[in-house]
């Protein structure tokens, strides 16, 4: 039962999203921590760093993130939990996989209409504002960093734009300074 919840949840947010991970990012905390409470919502704001950091769109790894732990907190095996991570992913990629099919097909048919111009100028504030969405729950005061978190973030913007450091490097060199202070 809870894989078809997972699996409905997520297609419903493949469905409905457009523009993209940080347009899903609202969406996705809505249903997982408000609507389902499969989560809390710092353990969401991690999945949401380790999605950034981890390669490919952040939106479907949000999604293989929050299968696996859902599925994990029921207490099942691994494998078991590995299948909620496939099932949540291939949830929220079904859709936007069957509407580009689609649209490739009928594309070049109304490439020219103006009712299919028009509709496209209009989604995008709309994407604009999903992602705005997603930004004002990550700094919502339960999810606000603290002061050592910007001390960091400073760091790492420093030593990205001024001695050009490998965003790789950065990465490890902030998880393992984060490992020290607040462990």
């Amino acid at each position: 039962m809870i894989f078809w919840e997972l699996f409905m949840t997520f297609f419903v947010i493949g469905m409905f999203t457009i523009g993209g991970g940080y347009a899903m990012l609202s969406l996705i905390q809505t249903q997982v921590v408000t609507e389902h409470a499969w989560l809390t919502e710092g353990a969401f704001t991690d999945i949401v760093a380790i999605s950034q950091m981890t390669p490919g769109p952040i939106g479907i790894n949000c999604a293989t993130y929050v299968g696996y732990d859902v599925i994990a907190a029921t207490g099942a095996p691994e494998f078991v939990c590995i299948l909620g991570s496939a099932t949540a992913t291939f949830a929220v990629v079904l859709p936007s996989f069957l509407i580009v099919l689609t649209l490739c097909k009928l594309y070049t048919k109304f490439c020219n209409n103006a009712i299919f111009v028009n509709v496209m100028s209009w989604l995008k504030p709309a994407v604009v504002g999903l992602i705005g969405a997603a930004a004002v729950i990550l700094i919502t005061p339960d999810n606000f960093p603290d002061w050592k978190s910007w001390v960091l973030f400073a760091i790492a913007f420093a030593a990205s734009l001024i001695w050009k450091v490998n965003p790789i490097l950065m990465i490890i060199i902030g998880g393992t300074a984060g490992l020290f202070i607040y462990n």
